[in-house]
């Protein structure tokens, strides 16, 4: 991943700052198993709870609010332009604030994760039978516990003030 492109519209949460976020994306995108050796671009969308029902609804059918949208077009890596874009992610900060105070790790930790999430649907994983699901989970906790060496995941994601 060479090029992130982000829009933040969740007022609720402060902003990331760009080059941290970039650096921890590019990190979770090379231990999420993306090619590291092509120019491709990743868009992140962080939208609050009401344009995640909208976007779940329009653009994957289901109904409700959710964590994490993934769409990839690795699916023909060569129909890729060079800095195109081939992972769009559309992450629900309000959805991590709930479930990271439930789960007890935090807003931060939460976010990450959904990015986590989100990258490695996009390298293949899933999550929809049990055998995958457990693979799916393993291959997070390998993810995040090797970001969490390497970033301050507080410093990156501020939970709400």
């Amino acid at each position: 991943m060479k090029t992130l492109h982000c829009r933040w519209r969740n007022p609720r949460f402060p902003r990331p700052k760009k080059s941290d976020l970039t650096s921890f994306c590019r990190s979770a995108a090379r231990l999420s198993g993306l090619p590291v050796d092509f120019d491709w671009g990743l868009d992140l969308h962080f939208v609050g709870d009401a344009e995640m029902i909208r976007s779940n609804a329009e653009l994957v059918g289901h109904s409700g609010t959710t964590d994490v949208i993934t769409f990839s077009y690795f699916d023909d890596p060569e129909s890729l332009f060079p800095g195109e874009v081939a992972v769009e992610l559309i992450v629900n900060p309000d959805a991590a604030f709930r479930e990271g105070a439930r789960r007890g790790h935090g807003y931060s930790f939460e976010l990450a994760l959904y990015v986590v999430h989100g990258l490695l649907h996009a390298s293949g994983e899933d999550d929809l039978d049990p055998v995958r699901r457990r693979r799916m989970r393993r291959r997070e906790r390998e993810v995040m516990a090797a970001l969490r060496t390497e970033f301050d995941l507080v410093r990156i994601f501020s939970p709400a003030e």
